[in-house]
């Protein structure tokens, strides 16, 4: 291709253009220039509220990518919980600390309570509070740091039932031996009710299965195992009667179980009137339900066996007993027999008159002793009368005038006994050991 020649004059032409262009974006410049400082002069002018200052650094911290979500680790401080449900408290490390608000939607779904010095990472957002001009952090979840937030809610809630006395033995009830039927609340597709169809039709399978089917786990599991438990223990009264009910589910993690760990839960299965066996993941899984329960089964399969008796069990025993009971009756005969043979081989049997005999000696004997001592005491009662008759003879006034005395008194009855009792004149009666006499006293005479 054949270059294009360009002449002197096209080349002073071009270039003349450039300096045009050139001379034109200067001035461009200058007046963009120009306007950006009548801008600053008049931003400079502008007096700004302190509503707007806060609006405008709220506006700057909502629109930080980092700061909208983001993860605070610290000790938590002044924590306060007023009427209306929402959290305040202080998340402070050693040099530093921030303010912070979880309100009350939020705060209703932990699964723990928060109390201070309590290690803990919050997620939230950091914003403004414009009222005061401050900026906090608007809390959305909060986690115990080392250890999670399920474990510490399960731990909480035992401490504090416990402390209500709900694990206490003394209001655990005592399982049905034989139960006639069984109430269950659990999934009807799960373990538990497998299992516990599958035994009782093996060990026991006369009892009837009553299945209350709910959800094992979820929001909503929680309500519907309590309803399923107050409706169970209506139907006990008002329908026919629930000797045994099993609450629980097959295994799971912590958050799956969780359902069991919810104190309305717990409260229900204390309230329950009928027995309650908590059938709740494997062995290793413990619940609050197993707490509250009558009875805990480490899996659904061990409660089944708890519900109901082994047939196979009942009929070794039941021929156990037989076995005993035959020979019991065996000895007791044995024992009678010899006593049997005993009695006719004695004397009395053989020879009753002879034993007969013996006791009429016997009464002869003792008749006699009797009336010996009888007649001992009747003498020795005698001489003591007798002697008794001498003192009262002695002693006796009527002796005394057998002697030869007399007794004077005044025709008022009352005995002369001094001379100064008497006057002349006073008639008198003298009493003998034969006799009385009347007189007058015509002298008195005193040895004085």
């Amino acid at each position: 291709m054949e270059k294009q020649k360009v002449t002197l004059t096209d080349f002073l032409h071009l270039k003349k253009a450039e300096v045009k262009k050139s001379s034109d974006e200067s001035k461009k410049a200058e007046k963009i220039i120009a306007e950006e400082k009548v801008e600053e002069e008049k931003v400079k002018q502008h007096i700004y509220t302190v509503q707007e200052i806060t609006r405008y650094v709220r506006h700057i911290l909502d629109k930080d990518d980092l700061l909208r979500d983001i993860h605070v680790k610290g000790e938590i401080s002044n924590l306060s919980q007023p009427t209306s449900g929402h959290l305040y408290f202080t998340l402070k490390d050693e040099s530093s600390e921030l303010r912070c608000v979880m309100f009350r939607d939020r705060s209703a779904l932990m699964k723990f309570a928060l109390e201070d010095g309590m290690s803990v990472i919050v997620r939230g957002r950091i914003s403004v509070y414009e009222k005061k001009g401050s900026y906090q952090l608007y809390a959305s979840e909060i986690q115990e740091t080392g250890i999670g937030a399920l474990y510490l809610a399960f731990e909480q809630l035992k401490k504090k039932l416990k402390g209500e006395g709900l694990f206490d033995t003394v209001h655990k009830k005592p399982i049905p031996v034989f139960p006639h039927t069984i109430g269950v609340i659990t999934s009807p597709t799960g373990a538990v009710i497998l299992d516990l169809l599958n035994i009782t039709r093996r060990r026991f399978p006369h009892v009837h299965i009553l299945l209350a089917p709910v959800v094992v786990q979820g929001g909503e599991a929680p309500a519907q195992i309590v309803k399923a438990i107050q409706l169970v223990n209506r139907a006990n009264k008002e329908l026919e009667r629930i000797d045994l009910l099993v609450v629980g589910r097959g295994g799971g993690s912590i958050e799956e179980l969780w359902a069991f760990n919810e104190e309305s839960v717990a409260r229900a299965i204390f309230s329950s009137e009928i027995p309650v066996i908590s059938a709740v993941g494997h062995e290793t899984d413990f619940t609050i339900a197993d707490f509250v329960a009558d009875k805990r089964a480490a899996t659904p399969s061990e409660a089944a066996e708890l519900a109901v008796p082994d047939k196979r069990e009942i009929k070794r025993h039941l021929c156990s007993q037989e076995l005993r009971l035959r020979q019991n009756v065996f000895n007791a005969i044995e024992v009678h027999r010899q006593r049997v043979e005993s009695i006719e081989k004695s004397v009395l049997f053989r020879k009753p008159t002879e034993r007969i005999n013996q006791y009429r000696q016997t009464v002869d004997e003792l008749k006699r002793n009797m009336l010996a001592e009888i007649t001992h005491r009747v003498e020795l009662h005698r001489k003591s009368l007798q002697a008794v008759i001498g003192k009262l003879d002695a002693l006796s006034p009527l002796a005394i005038l057998e002697r030869g005395y007399s007794i004077c008194s005044r025709t008022d009855g009352k005995v002369v006994r001094s001379v100064d009792d008497i006057s002349v004149g006073d008639a008198l009666k003298v009493l003998f050991a034969d006799g009385e006499a009347l007189s007058e006293v015509k002298e008195k005479k005193t040895n004085k």
